[in-house]
């Protein structure tokens, strides 16, 4: 495997992504948020690169999602580690699974750590997403990783379900006062592949109903009850706009649109006792 024979920063203009890049859906999201902490607290590691078959050109081996915030930022150039030889495309891959990987384990536990050390040591869900550059909402479910109780923080760090899901199951779990543990990681597990609507009936049944059966409100939302699906138009401007607060919410893109339906509802009063 080739080893690295410097590091510097290199133009924008001479660098082209490789063809051996594994990440190949959903390369720009959350674009933005990258954008904003390279921003914030610049770029934490190097892109790797190899030279290019182009005389002065270099080809993106990892890296393509900073090389593509520090586009968006309009930046003229980027920290990357030079290999020493050309790599094939194989060669290519395993370098950009490996680093992925490892990538995707810092974006999820390692931010909740971050974040909630950050919280203790401000006090300001605030001062930290401005400290870290991360989005607001996205550090406010950081930090309440803490309140999880113990078997839900493994299902989260197992991957089995999401930190918004596992705080909604809690919550769900909690109608009577204390948690009861063997509910919240049954909802945790019936709920993390339902929609967001779904997920917000179960708490909401269970905060009107405390004695009604975990089991009954699970059947009641997969039943589908009073939900009602609708189709809206959208400019692309709007449902790119969209796009990106669902990132940030770390949801669908139909649970993102009922949110905001919800709240814009609620605040202009039509949306009553929570219905």
């Amino acid at each position: 495997m080739a080893k690295f024979k410097e590091i510097r920063e290199i133009p924008l203009e001479d660098l082209e992504i490789g063809l051996g890049q594994v990440r190949l859906r959903d390369v720009s999201k959350d674009i933005d948020e990258l954008a904003a902490s390279i921003k914030k607290v610049g770029l934490l590691e190097p892109i790797v690169v190899c030279e290019s078959e182009e005389d002065g050109k270099f080809e993106i081996i990892t890296g393509q999602r900073r090389f593509l915030a520090h586009q968006e930022l309009g930046l003229p150039t980027i920290l990357a580690a030079i290999l020493t030889e050309k790599v094939d495309e194989t060669q290519a891959k395993i370098l950009s699974v490996t680093e992925n990987l490892v990538r995707r384990d810092l974006a999820s536990r390692d931010l909740i750590d971050v974040c909630t050390e950050l919280f203790h040591k401000y006090g300001s869900i605030r001062d930290v997403a401005d400290e870290t550059g991360l989005p607001y909402r996205k550090v406010s479910q950081y930090v309440k990783y803490d309140q999880l109780i113990p078997q839900l923080r493994a299902l989260v760090d197992a991957g089995e379900t999401t930190l918004p899901v596992a705080l909604r199951a809690q919550r769900a779990a909690s109608v009577t006062g204390d948690t009861n543990a063997d509910e919240a990681v049954a909802l945790a597990k019936e709920m993390a592949p339902m929609s967001g609507a779904q997920q917000k009936k179960i708490v909401d049944e269970r905060e009107a109903n405390p004695d009604t059966s975990v089991d009954d409100v699970i059947e009641q939302a997969k039943s589908g009850g009073k939900i009602t699906q609708i189709v809206v138009t959208l400019t692309s401007s709007v449902h790119g706009s969209l796009t990106k607060y669902a990132a940030a919410e770390e949801t669908g893109l139909d649970d993102a649109a009922r949110q905001l339906i919800e709240d814009a509802l609620s605040d202009r009063g039509y949306l009553e006792d929570g219905q």
